[in-house]
C-alpha cells in the first residue's frame, strides 16, 4: 500500500487518527513529520506533498493533513480544505490534552527525572519535599493528568505537576 499523505511505495506504518478509531496508511517519513511538535524542524520538501493529499476524499486524510498544515501556519492552504463541521472538530481535537505536564508546560512520560519548584509538605508522612530535589523515574498517574507518582526519601508520594520541572 502506498502512503495516504505522501504516495510513497513503502508504508507499513497504520496511523490512528485521534481521537476516533480511523487509521490511514503512513511511511516513516510522514509520521516522524506528524510527530514533529517543533515547526522549524519539519521537512518542508517532503511536506510539498500536502499541495495533493489535501484534496483527498478521505476524512481522516484530510484531519492529517489539516493537522499539518497548522503546524506549518499555511493559513491560504487551510482556507482551501473543505471539512465538514464534525470533521473540522476533529482536526481539532488536542491530542496533547490528555497529556502530564509540568510547571512549564513541557511533555512528562513515565521514567523521566523532576524537579520540585517548590517546598511541599508531605502530608502523613512528617516531612517537607524542598526545593530543588530531584525525583527519578517518575511514574505518570493513569486516572489524574495532573498528578505523578514519584519516590521521596523512599516513600512513594504524589505530586501535582504544576509544582515540578522537568530536568
Amino acid at each position: 500500500m502506498s502512503c495516504d499523505i505522501c504516495g510513497a511505495k513503502k508504508s507499513d506504518i497504520k496511523y490512528q487518527v485521534k481521537p476516533k478509531e480511523s487509521y490511514i496508511n503512513i511511511c516513516e517519513l510522514c509520521l516522524s513529520q506528524i510527530e514533529q511538535n517543533d515547526p522549524q524542524k519539519l521537512n518542508l520538501n517532503h511536506l510539498r506533498c500536502l499541495d495533493n493529499s489535501m484534496w483527498s476524499e478521505d476524512e481522516a486524510v484530510l484531519v492529517v493533513v489539516y493537522r499539518l498544515l497548522t503546524k506549518l501556519q499555511y493559513q491560504d492552504k487551510m482556507d482551501m480544505i473543505y471539512l465538514r463541521d464534525e470533521v473540522m472538530t476533529w482536526a481539532h481535537y488536542d491530542t496533547t490534552a490528555n497529556t502530564h505536564k509540568d510547571a512549564h508546560g513541557v511533555v512528562l512520560n513515565s521514567g523521566d527525572s523532576i524537579t520540585i519548584i517548590k517546598d511541599l509538605p508531605v502530608k502523613g508522612a512528617g516531612f517537607v519535599a524542598k526545593q530543588g530535589q530531584v525525583v527519578k523515574n517518575i511514574s505518570l498517574d493513569k486516572n489524574d493528568t495532573s498528578l505523578v507518582l514519584g519516590k521521596i526519601n523512599g516513600i512513594s508520594v504524589y505530586l501535582k505537576c504544576s509544582f515540578i520541572k522537568k530536568r
